[in-house]
């Protein structure tokens, strides 16, 4: 099994602090790009479970993650998200987690939400050497809509609102209300990724499952064909939108492939 050196570091911003973590095979050393995870919607350091470590250790690079601001345990958001909060995230609190870790060139690994902040930081940063998309979406439509009405209303059960609290603590209400309010307010309906996509240049990785529940295969189609660099698109077969949690050993498969192709940086 690969000795692992797991350390949690936080990031002081001018809005608030971010708690962070790194996981770093202890054999490899740091010559590799590290992988930079980028969470969901509802998502934390937490929720991604052992799949960090697991792909640290596969990979033979550094993984690092973080919370977002308001989320797990971050700092609480001082206000309502931005129409353009997934822009601004890869441009503004990005840079200052990877200037924390003593990271220069990058790899982006996004979740959902958090491939579309994979996507703006690959579009935005020279220095991002490969993108990882996972059930990330590129426009508004009526099924994210319907899911993310359908998951609200699952939240109004108090057993269910406490998972939650388990992962946001006293940010929970702030998280779902914030992902849900966004994303179903008719100043969002024409909200996408179209003016970043053409911009992403370095090589990457669109993975979405087959009965993903927030979007259909269109969405991820749409990112393989706007990627102006290499691209490989996979279907997640009898898999929905959390693979990480679903087909773990598949998704720790299909990424691990696709790094030992990428070309030196």
């Amino acid at each position: 099994m690969t000795a692992m050196i797991v350390s949690d570091f936080s990031v002081d911003t001018a809005l608030g602090r971010l708690a962070a973590r790194q996981w770093e095979p202890a054999d490899t050393g740091r010559t590799l790009a590290p992988i930079v995870m980028l969470h969901d919607s509802l998502g934390s350091i937490a929720l991604w479970r052992d799949f960090p470590e697991r792909l640290a250790a596969a990979a033979g690079r550094r993984v690092i993650a973080y919370d977002r601001l308001g989320f797990g345990g971050s700092d609480p958001h001082p206000g309502q998200l931005s129409m353009d909060y997934v822009q601004d995230e890869s441009r503004t609190f990005l840079p200052q987690v990877l200037a924390q870790a003593q990271a220069d060139a990058f790899l982006a690994l996004g979740h959902s939400i958090g491939g579309c902040m994979g996507i703006a930081s690959a579009a935005q940063h020279a220095r991002c050497q490969g993108l990882i998309t996972i059930a990330a979406q590129a426009y508004v439509d009526e099924r994210i809509v319907a899911g993310i009405v359908d998951a609200r209303n699952m939240f109004r059960d108090p057993a269910q609102f406490a998972r939650l609290e388990k992962y946001h603590g006293a940010q929970a209400r702030w998280v779902l209300d914030s992902w849900a309010d966004t994303w179903t307010s008719p100043d969002f309906s024409s909200w996408n990724m179209g003016a970043e996509l053409p911009q992403v240049r370095c090589p990457a990785l669109v993975l979405h499952g087959d009965r993903d529940e927030y979007g259909s295969l269109a969405q991820p189609q749409r990112i393989a064909d706007s990627i102006q660099g290499p691209v490989t698109f996979r279907v997640l077969e009898d898999c929905g939108h959390i693979p990480h949690r679903e087909k773990p050993q598949v998704l720790l498969a299909a990424i691990t492939a696709w790094l030992q192709d990428l070309p030196p940086a």
